[in-house]
């Protein structure tokens, strides 16, 4: 990928569907991915990596085996590697997401919502 800057919110406006990551840089062996989010996801767990997330719009709820994180605007929440989790959102949330390059968006459940990795634009 080539040196440039990203505007979020321009990004996040290029994308229609849920839960469908769009790549907008990579540093080192990380992608920083931004997502649109509605409803919920499926139990998974990354064993390679952890995950971060970071909501820019809305109110996401990462929900663990043993309580639920709730973010909203501007907050994050690093999942550590192996943690099953699911996210949801009752509205649509805007959100950055970092993890290890190849990192699939439905770890270890794999199944019919892991989506290949889009780049932005």
């Amino acid at each position: 990928m080539s040196a440039t800057a990203s505007n979020l919110t321009a990004a996040l406006a290029t994308i229609t569907e849920h839960w469908q990551p769009h790549r907008v840089a990579s540093v080192n062996d990380h992608d920083v991915k931004i997502v649109k989010l509605q409803g919920e996801f499926v139990w998974h767990s990354h064993p390679e990596t952890d995950e971060l997330f970071l909501v820019v719009e809305g109110e996401l709820t990462i929900q663990l085996r043993d309580r639920d994180i709730v973010l909203g605007p501007n907050e994050l929440f690093v999942i550590p590697q192996g943690v099953e989790h699911c996210p949801k959102a009752e509205h649509e949330v805007s959100a950055v997401i970092i993890e290890l390059r190849g990192t699939a968006n439905t770890g270890d459940a794999g199944g019919d919502r892991t989506s290949p990795l889009r780049e932005v634009g």
